[in-house]
């Protein structure tokens, strides 16, 4: 009895000590709570802005209702192929190069011996991705400034190259951007495969060398399948935004240049303009959930795929 008393008051205790853990964390996580409430649940009532004519002197609930009209608007106009585009491009050279050179990187850290410098080379490609856009758009600037100002001409003028106008030259710009955006994101991405690789036992290693496993083939049995998890997440997420872009690095990189419309103007730079110049609330929320249902169905149907090829990497 005795025994079986002290258990029970054991039990007790542990399932109070364990509501006082529960309680003291969600204590902490109370204010992410909040702002994830306030700034994105709320709002979904305002999605009923997609299908109205929208009247600032009526309010959001005595406006008149235009059907699908928002949508058509934006679908039948003539930028819209253009931006749609844009965007799909863009989104999916920035998925694929973005997980090959994080990927990469780390697994170059990853094979570093010195700890020190490590530190130095993460530090060094993270400190980018703390710049805002804003800022990157006048670094950009400096080296692709017009004429003979631009650091980059400057180059080409030593060699006897003629000066280039990068920023009346649209053709160039993909792939200015996808470098600026692995510039900017590259160190801070590979964070999350450097941490997987971490967490590998060193034994797998050291049997692969006893059985005289060269290094690709280390990378292909042992590091590539402890990183294949976490690709498939990261990339399950980023195909949830492959129809909303970086509106920062869209917007702020190539200055909002007319010139560079035709590779530069994607969904969120285009309706950024039609709410600033024509003031269309009602066509920039339709367009908005359209970005969000695409997103999501893109999410299923990617985790569906994965779900059939390996189960174990699905998200869900």
């Amino acid at each position: 009895m005795a025994i079986e008393k002290k258990g029970r008051t054991e039990k007790k205790k542990s399932r109070r000590s364990t509501r006082i853990d529960n309680v003291q964390l969600f204590i902490l996580a109370l204010p992410a709570i909040i702002l994830l409430f306030v700034f994105c649940y709320i709002p979904i009532g305002g999605v009923i802005l997609a299908f109205k004519k929208f009247k600032v002197n009526l309010g959001i609930l005595g406006s008149p209702w235009s059907g699908l009209d928002n949508f058509r608007f934006f679908f039948t106009s003539s930028d819209a192929w253009r931006v749609i585009r844009n965007t799909l491009g863009m989104n999916f050279l920035f998925i694929v190069f973005t997980t090959l050179c994080s990927v990469l990187f780390a697994v170059i850290m990853f094979n570093l011996r010195n700890r020190r410098m490590v530190k130095l080379y993460q530090t060094t490609t993270l400190m980018p991705s703390f710049l805002s856009w804003v800022v990157v758009g006048y670094m950009v600037y400096a080296l692709l400034m017009p004429g003979e100002m631009g650091l980059i001409n400057q180059v080409l003028t030593l060699f006897g190259a003629e000066p280039v106008d990068w920023y009346a030259r649209a053709a160039y710009w993909p792939v200015i951007l996808l470098l600026v955006k692995l510039w900017h994101g590259v160190g801070y991405n590979s964070l999350f495969y450097y941490a997987s690789l971490m967490g590998i036992d060193a034994s797998f290693f050291e049997a692969a060398q006893l059985d005289g496993a060269t290094k690709s083939q280390q990378f292909s049995y042992i590091i590539l399948p402890s990183l294949k998890p976490v690709i498939i997440v990261m990339t399950l997420l980023n195909i949830g935004n492959i129809f909303r872009a970086d509106f920062g690095l869209f917007f702020n990189v190539p200055r909002n240049v007319g010139v560079l419309y035709p590779t530069t103007d994607v969904v969120d730079t285009y309706v950024y303009r039609a709410l600033t110049q024509l003031g269309d609330v009602g066509m920039s929320t339709a367009v908005g959930l359209v970005q969000s249902l695409v997103g999501f169905v893109l999410i299923l149907i990617t985790n569906l795929v994965v779900r059939r090829i390996d189960p174990e990497s699905a998200l869900f």
